[in-house]
């Protein structure tokens, strides 16, 4: 085939990524969750093959990681960053892969390292100026809810995206994969198939 579109099992995405690429055929990855040998695997096999691999296939979500970049950016430090996602009840992973994407996104727009996450429990004492913190809230059969909260002393800015149904995963994977034709071996991401603009501190991904 063409492309393989995946949203499955860390372990089996790194398993489809090396014969993906001993086919030649293009992946578009969705699977969150992966660790960093799994991370490692799909970094292997995009240096034979393209592959696009995104925490949210959304052309919605990923719109939102560049205006969540592009806010801390030009909010700065003065204000807070708090993410807050809601998921179905089976969802076996959170934070989820979208909520830590625009937490990088965040980090990226400030030009600084996204290597916390930060969720809350018993006495915590005050926030910690910088912080990126997450919420996490599970139930019913929610596709996916997210929001960034920018806060400051005297005003609010929230960011969100708001999944009604499964089918917009769906059809930005699919234009993820129309759009792999003719493309060299290289790590894209939804960025990359959308034309989205990054920040300087936003290093592309593309192994080209």
């Amino acid at each position: 085939c063409d492309a393989a579109i995946e949203f499955s099992t860390p372990e089996a995405t790194a398993a489809h990524a090396q014969l993906a690429a001993a086919a030649g055929t293009a992946h578009v990855i969705g699977s969150t969750g992966l660790d960093a040998a799994q991370e490692a695997a799909v970094r292997a096999a995009a240096e034979r093959a393209p592959v696009v691999q995104a925490p949210n296939m959304s052309v919605g979500v990923n719109l939102l990681f560049a205006l969540v970049e592009r806010a801390a950016a030009v909010l700065g430090p003065e204000y807070d960053i708090e993410i807050v996602e809601m998921h179905h009840r089976h969802k076996v992973d959170a934070p989820s892969g979208t909520a830590l994407g625009l937490g990088r996104a965040a980090a990226a727009g400030r030009g600084v390292e996204h290597n916390k996450t930060i969720v809350r429990d018993g006495y915590t004492g005050p926030r910690r100026r910088g912080d990126i913190g997450y919420a996490v809230l599970r139930g019913g059969a929610v596709p996916g809810d997210h929001t960034v909260v920018f806060a400051a002393d005297g005003e609010r800015v929230e960011l969100g995206h708001r999944a009604a149904s499964r089918d917009v995963f769906a059809d930005g994977a699919v234009r993820a994969a129309l759009w792999t034709r003719g493309k060299p071996p290289g790590l894209y991401d939804m960025r990359d198939v959308l034309g989205l603009e990054r920040s300087p501190s936003s290093a592309p991904r593309s192994a080209r």
